[in-house]
C-alpha cells in the first residue's frame, strides 16, 4: 500500500472505530481496519518482524464471526436448567480418572505449587480439565485471524482490539503464528486464558524461564494457580460444602438484596451471606466442617429436596474464571472426586 493510500485508509479507520459497530462495519474494510491495529500494536511496542508474522496474508473469518454473534443474550425466561443434568456429563468418569492420573504425574511439583499460591492441586486439575481434557483440546482458531476479525465485525471491538494488540505481544516472546491457535474468542493454552490474562498473569513453574502454558504442565498449573490467588482464593477454606436444609425452609427471608453488575443472573440465585454460624440457627446444617465465623451462602439449585450447598467466598473466584454456576459448581464438584 503506498503511502498516501496507508494514511487515508488509517484515516477512515479512526473516524470508524469510534462509531457505533454498525457504522464501523459498513464503513470499514478489513484490511484498513487492520492498518489501525497494526499502528497500534507498533505504538505499544511491538516489533516489526512479530507484526509481520503475526498478520501477513490475514483475512476475516466467517465461522468466528458466526460462532460469535451465535453466543446467548439476555434471557427473557426466568426459568434455570436443572443442574443435576449438567454436573452427570461434565463430571463424568473421564474427567475424574483424568484428573486422578494427572494429579499423580504431577505430585513432583503440584505440591509446592500448591503450597506457594494456596490453591488446592485438585481444584487446579478441575479447572484444566474443564478447559481443555488436560490439554486434549485447545482450540484450532488462527488467533490472529479469529481476534482481527472479531474486533473488525464491532459487537465487542473494545475487548477484541485489545486483546489482539495482547496476542501480538505474546507472539514477540518468540511464539510462533502456528503455535498460537486456540478458540475462535482468543483463549488459548492448556488453561484458556486470554492474551491479556497470559501477560498478566502466566508464570513459569518450573524455572526455565519460560512460562509456557502450551506443553508445560508445571508452567500450566502455576499460571491457574496465579490466577486465583490474584483472584482473592483463600487458604483456609474449600469452595463450598453440601448443606441439609429443614422443611419449609424460608427462602423469601434470605433472599439476596444485592443486584451483581457482573453476571447478576449467576449470582441472583445465591442467598445473603451469613455465617455458618447464624446458617445454623436457621436450620441449615454443613455436612463437612465448615469454621462457624465463615461467611457462605446458601445455594439450591434444582429446588426444594435436592442438593443444596454453603458456598463460601472461594466459589467466586471460580466464577472469576467462568461467570455460570453450572460452570463453577462442576469445577468444585470435579475437584472433590478428583481428590478423593
Amino acid at each position: 500500500m503506498k503511502f498516501r493510500r496507508f494514511l487515508s485508509a488509517l484515516s477512515a479507520a479512526a473516524i470508524a472505530i469510534s462509531a457505533p459497530p454498525a457504522a464501523a462495519q459498513s464503513g470499514l474494510s478489513f484490511d484498513a481496519y487492520l492498518q489501525l491495529l497494526i499502528a497500534r500494536a507498533r505504538a505499544e511496542g511491538v516489533s516489526e518482524s512479530t507484526i509481520r508474522r503475526m498478520t501477513d496474508g490475514l483475512t476475516p473469518s466467517a465461522r468466528a464471526i458466526e460462532l460469535d454473534r451465535g453466543q446467548p443474550g439476555s434471557p427473557t425466561s426466568r426459568g434455570y436448567p436443572a443442574l443435576a443434568p449438567y454436573i452427570a456429563t461434565h463430571v463424568d468418569s473421564a474427567r475424574i480418572n483424568g484428573g486422578r492420573d494427572m494429579l499423580a504425574a504431577t505430585r513432583s511439583y503440584n505440591r509446592t505449587i500448591s503450597q506457594q499460591y494456596g490453591v488446592p492441586a485438585e481444584i487446579l486439575m478441575a479447572i484444566w480439565g474443564h478447559e481443555t481434557a488436560y490439554g486434549k483440546v485447545t482450540g484450532g482458531f488462527d488467533l490472529s485471524q479469529a481476534l482481527a476479525t472479531l474486533a473488525w465485525e464491532g459487537r465487542r471491538r473494545e475487548l477484541f482490539s485489545s486483546e489482539f494488540v495482547d496476542l501480538l505481544k505474546v507472539a514477540d516472546k518468540g511464539y510462533s503464528r502456528s503455535q498460537l491457535k486456540g478458540s475462535y474468542a482468543g483463549a488459548f493454552g492448556n488453561p484458556q486464558f486470554l492474551p491479556s490474562v497470559y501477560l498478566r498473569l502466566a508464570t513459569d513453574g518450573d524455572g526455565d524461564g519460560r512460562a509456557d502454558i502450551f506443553g508445560n504442565r508445571a508452567d500450566t498449573l502455576a499460571s491457574i494457580a496465579n490466577y486465583f490467588r490474584d483472584a482473592g482464593w483463600r487458604s483456609d477454606q474449600p469452595w463450598g460444602v453440601r448443606a441439609s436444609i429443614p422443611n419449609g425452609f424460608n427462602w423469601g427471608a434470605v433472599k439476596t438484596k444485592l443486584v451483581a453488575p457482573i453476571c447478576p443472573r449467576v449470582h441472583e440465585r445465591h442467598s445473603q451471606w451469613k455465617t455458618v454460624r447464624e446458617w445454623r440457627q436457621l436450620g441449615v446444617q454443613p455436612q463437612r466442617p465448615l469454621g462457624d465465623e465463615v461467611l457462605t451462602s446458601v445455594f439450591q439449585p434444582d429446588g426444594p429436596g435436592t442438593p443444596a450447598w454453603l458456598l463460601t467466598s472461594n466459589y467466586r473466584v471460580i466464577l472469576e474464571y467462568n461467570c455460570s454456576n453450572y460452570y463453577a459448581m462442576s469445577v468444585g464438584l470435579l475437584a472433590d472426586e478428583i481428590a478423593r
